[in-house]
C-alpha cells in the first residue's frame, strides 16, 4: 500500500463534506457538508449544504500567509487520514492505495485499486452508506490527532467521482427544464454531498436552488428565483 500525495486541487468525485460557491448565499454540514442535518429547518437555502469559504473576515481575501497556513493544515489532515486508513486496511487485510489531495478548502483522500488487488466494493456499501460511515470515522481520527474539526472528503473506488458526474448530468437536465417551463423542479432525495454538487451546478447556470425536507428525504428544489 502506498500514499501518493499530489499538489492538484482537482476534485475526486467528492465530501461529506468543498469549496464553495453557494446557490443563494455562501455547508458542508458535519457531513459533506457541516450544518446540513436532519435537525435543520424544513426549508433552507444552499448555504446549509456547505460552510467553507476562502475569504477572510468581512469578505476580505485571505493573505498569502493565511492561505499557506491553511494549505499546510489541510496537508496535515490528509497525512493523518492516510495513516489511519492504512492502519485500518492492514488490520482488515484489505488491498488498496491511498491518494492524498486538496479539494477546494478541504483535504481529500481516495482509496483506489492497487497492484496487489482491488479495493473491496463493500467499503462503499449500498448507496454509499459504508463510505459515509468510514469517512466520519476518518474525520474523527483526524480531529483526535489535530484538535480541529475536519471536513475531509473520502472517496472509495471512485464512487463519489462517478456519482458527481451523474449528478452534474441530472442537474443540467433539470436546469434546462426549469429555464424552458419556468416551473420549479424538485429532485430526488440526496445526501449533503450530492446536494452540494447540484447547488454548485445551479448557481453556475444562474438559477436558484434550496434544500427542503428532512433527512433522509431531504432534496433540492431548483427555480428561477
Amino acid at each position: 500500500m502506498s500514499e501518493n500525495p499530489t499538489d492538484t486541487t482537482e476534485a475526486l468525485e467528492p465530501t461529506t463534506d468543498a469549496e464553495t460557491p453557494e446557490a443563494t448565499t455562501p455547508d458542508a454540514s458535519q457531513d459533506d457538508v457541516a450544518t446540513d442535518t436532519s435537525e435543520t429547518p424544513a426549508t433552507d437555502t444552499a448555504s446549509t449544504d456547505d460552510d467553507s469559504s476562502e475569504s477572510g473576515e468581512d469578505g476580505e481575501e485571505p493573505t498569502a500567509s493565511r492561505r499557506s497556513g491553511r494549505r499546510a493544515q489541510l496537508e496535515r489532515e490528509g497525512e493523518v487520514a492516510a495513516d489511519f486508513l492504512e492502519t485500518l486496511l492492514d488490520i482488515c487485510d484489505l488491498d488498496g492505495d491511498l491518494d492524498v489531495d486538496i479539494d477546494g478548502d478541504r483535504a481529500a483522500v481516495a482509496l483506489v485499486d492497487s497492484d496487489e488487488g482491488r479495493v473491496p466494493r463493500r467499503l462503499v456499501g449500498q448507496d454509499g452508506q459504508v463510505l459515509e460511515a468510514l469517512q466520519e470515522l476518518t474525520r474523527l481520527a483526524v480531529q483526535a490527532e489535530t484538535g480541529e474539526r475536519s471536513r475531509l472528503m473520502l472517496d472509495v473506488a471512485g464512487h463519489r467521482a462517478e456519482r458527481r458526474a451523474a449528478l452534474v448530468t441530472l442537474a443540467q437536465k433539470a436546469i434546462a427544464e426549469v429555464k424552458a417551463s419556468g416551473d420549479a423542479a424538485a429532485l430526488e432525495p440526496m445526501t449533503a454531498f450530492e446536494r452540494k454538487v447540484v447547488h454548485d451546478e445551479v448557481l453556475a447556470a444562474g438559477l436558484v436552488s434550496e434544500s427542503e425536507g428532512s433527512e433522509p428525504r431531504r432534496h433540492v428544489v431548483i427555480s428561477r428565483s
